[in-house]
């Protein structure tokens, strides 16, 4: 008789969570880029936050959402305390709560490694190796480009840390990470974004002309953290579009959207676009992209 043995895969737990799009958009860049390399990984991803608490994320998902909608202010300043003080101390004594919960799932899936984009389950990961409950690599990707404290509690019982640029870097090694557990590798994107794309397909599929200079203009998104003025700017580019052509993306935000489908009315040479998932087509055949800054954003 001949036995065959079974071929063990590694097996990748990847942890997000839908506070904005960004923690879920790096994690797919990751699962993206490792089923392209490795072959024999089997990868699953999981939002933390869903899994734990469905009615506690949908509520704190949709508040987050107003209020930095109708009253950004207010969410800056809660972005601010929930560095340090009572909120930190709030959040992280939650976490501990769930950290159980998340451990439940661990064991049940029992994965080779652990990848975190979110702080929350980083933390988690972290309360759990620090009580003996938990043994195996955790790799935390940082998505900002400026560190929050709510990504590095229990660091000390972590493996790795990834951000995106290396003042970041220096940043968290003064913190108290030890340098040799920190990399400055950029920030995690979609492939799609390095692929080369048919000019003029493109161009005949969003009915631009291929004579004018293109410019890609970005509203800020669902959250509508893009700050008041984008509609000033806006105004300013339709003013001068016979000089040139204009895609304005607004996202999941309809407000936005009605918005800028009203500054735009008439003018031919602006084409106004709700969410899509043709970005990596539409920036390469731009020659100028206008953004928000991106906030330091722990969710």
């Amino acid at each position: 008789m001949t036995i065959v043995k079974e071929e063990v895969k590694m097996k990748v737990l990847i942890f997000y969570a839908a506070y904005g799009g960004g923690h879920l958009s790096a994690a797919n860049a990751i699962k993206e880029e490792i089923q392209k390399n490795y072959k024999d990984y089997e990868i699953e991803m999981i939002d933390c936050m869903e899994y734990l608490n469905k009615v506690v994320n949908y509520l704190t998902i949709k508040s987050y959402e107003e209020m930095a909608k109708k009253m950004p202010k207010m969410w800056g300043r809660i972005y601010k305390a929930s560095r340090k003080g009572v909120i930190a101390t709030i959040s992280n004594s939650s976490n501990k709560i769930f950290a159980g919960k998340l451990g439940k799932l661990i064991n049940q899936i029992n994965p080779d490694q652990i990848i975190s984009t979110h702080p929350f389950s980083t933390q988690m990961c972290g309360i759990l190796k620090s009580k003996g409950k938990l043994n195996l690599k955790v790799s935390t990707i940082l998505t900002d480009f400026k560190y929050h404290e709510q990504w590095l509690v229990k660091h000390e019982y972590l493996e790795e840390y990834f951000v995106s640029n290396e003042k970041m870097k220096q940043d968290v090694i003064d913190y108290g990470i030890d340098k040799n557990k920190v990399y400055a590798f950029g920030m995690p994107i979609s492939a799609r974004f390095g692929e080369k794309y048919n000019k003029e397909e493109i161009l005949k599929e969003f009915n631009l002309k291929e004579n004018l200079k293109t410019i890609l203009f970005f509203a800020g998104g669902k959250m509508g953290l893009a700050r008041k003025n984008i509609f000033e700017y806006m105004k300013t580019l339709v003013e001068n579009s016979e000089k040139f052509q204009i895609i304005a993306i607004s996202g999941k935000n309809q407000k936005i959207y009605e918005k800028f489908k009203e500054i735009a009315k008439g003018k031919e040479n602006v084409k106004v676009l709700e969410f899509t998932n043709k970005v990596p087509e539409l920036m390469s055949i731009s020659d100028l992209c206008i953004t928000k800054p991106r906030r330091n954003n722990i969710f």
